[in-house]
């Protein structure tokens, strides 16, 4: 009942924000804010997976065969994804073989690696919990009786609703716009409005069955933007070439997810260890092309060896770390409150993220934060325009 309340209040606030525009402010997002945000979420993913992995066999004098069995599991179904999603780049088989081999790596890795433990199953293993009927966890009906709560709370969940409505602005806002980044080169133009009037009826239809809310998924967004996009490689990284844009794809993914309900029995013989190895796979290959990531792995290499990319040719290399050195402190300050007890007031630091920018130009110069806060690689015309 407790969350009836608070999602029927966040629903109302959300598609009031979408009939007044108010997604119209997510222009004074930057690069700097997308890259945090997006290098939080995955490491979420990764530092989850990573202790779930690791967190049993961690301070066992002798591990047990099923949680060795285990750590092999998650790191081959990683390894297995890694390795398959680089077939594009490798001259092996023919290309129409590489490409299937890239876009579906994760799939086959989980179908490997759960094979792999069927055939040693006299070794125990912690399987995906799949309950035996279609059902409420607890037992209890299916719609949510919001008179069960009191009266009182019926107003008092208004202030938590107020931040879980800024939470979940600025998350899906966040993603979209990452999605749609112009180095992507999407050429359909974004529904930020449409999307958030969508999400509040969604809201509120999850908060009546009790179910968690839907919001846009960063590392999940991005991983399917990946799998649609041409990629070119050179000196400088990775650069996409296009997007199948299309709607087929993700309808057909959740339906997939709907007719898993045929495949229960399948479902339970996925071990949990497979499921933490692909979070692992997925949280890391998110961070590829976040240049708040490349720049960090500048600290560990030698200056000679840089990448030709744009800010490393135009921007000093002590402006170049301290940009990078404000965008971790931020980065740890997000990851200290979500994990504190002051949690509640994370959706706030995210916001107060745009601010920081924006008195960066007090630290750097125009042209500097034009070249490391640039949504894309300026022209060689542009450069000559900055100097």
């Amino acid at each position: 009942p407790g969350l009836f309340w608070i999602g029927i209040w966040t629903a109302l606030m959300m598609l009031l924000l979408a009939l007044t525009n108010a997604s119209r402010y997510i222009r004074y997002f930057t690069r700097f804010t997308d890259e945090i945000f997006a290098a939080l979420i995955a490491l979420i993913f990764i530092t989850e997976a990573v202790r779930d992995i690791f967190g049993e066999i961690v301070g066992e004098e002798v591990p047990t065969s099923g949680e060795l069995l285990a750590l092999v599991l998650a790191l081959g179904t990683y390894v297995i994804s890694v390795q398959l999603s680089r077939m594009r780049q490798k001259p092996l088989l023919t290309k129409t073989a590489r490409e299937f081999l890239a876009d579906f790596g994760p799939a086959i890795a989980i179908s490997l690696m759960t094979v792999a433990a069927w055939s040693m199953r006299p070794i125990e293993l912690d399987h995906l919990a799949v309950p035996p009927e279609f059902a409420t966890t607890s037992g209890r009906a299916w719609l949510v009786n919001p008179l069960d709560a009191p009266m009182w709370f019926w107003a008092a969940s208004i202030p938590i609703a107020g931040l879980a409505t800024v939470l979940l602005f600025l998350d899906q806002n966040i993603t979209v716009r990452i999605v749609n980044s112009p180095r992507h080169r999407l050429k359909k133009g974004a529904g930020y409005n449409l999307d958030m009037a969508v999400i509040a009826v969604l809201v509120a239809v999850c908060s009546a069955f009790g179910l968690p809310w839907l919001v846009a998924a960063t590392v999940r967004s991005l991983n399917h933007v990946r799998s649609l996009a041409t990629v070119r490689h050179h000196a400088r990284g990775e650069h996409i070439i296009s997007v199948q844009e299309n709607r087929l794809t993700a309808l057909v993914v959740h339906l997939l997810i709907g007719g898993s309900l045929l495949f229960l029995g399948l479902l339970r013989e996925i071990p949990m260890s497979v499921v933490f190895g692909l979070f692992l796979y997925m949280g890391i290959a998110s961070l590829r092309g976040n240049q708040f990531i490349d720049r960090l792995k500048l600290w560990v290499t030698d200056p000679t060896l840089y990448p030709p990319t744009h800010y490393v040719r135009r921007v000093s290399r002590m402006v170049l770390h301290t940009f990078t050195l404000i965008q971790v402190v931020c980065l740890i300050v997000l990851w200290t409150v979500k994990s504190s007890a002051l949690g509640v007031l994370f959706p706030l630091c995210i916001a107060l993220l745009v601010p920081i920018r924006r008195n960066l130009g007090r630290i750097f110069s125009q042209k500097d934060l034009a070249f490391l806060d640039a949504d894309e690689e300026p022209e060689e015309e542009q450069y000559r325009e900055m100097d």
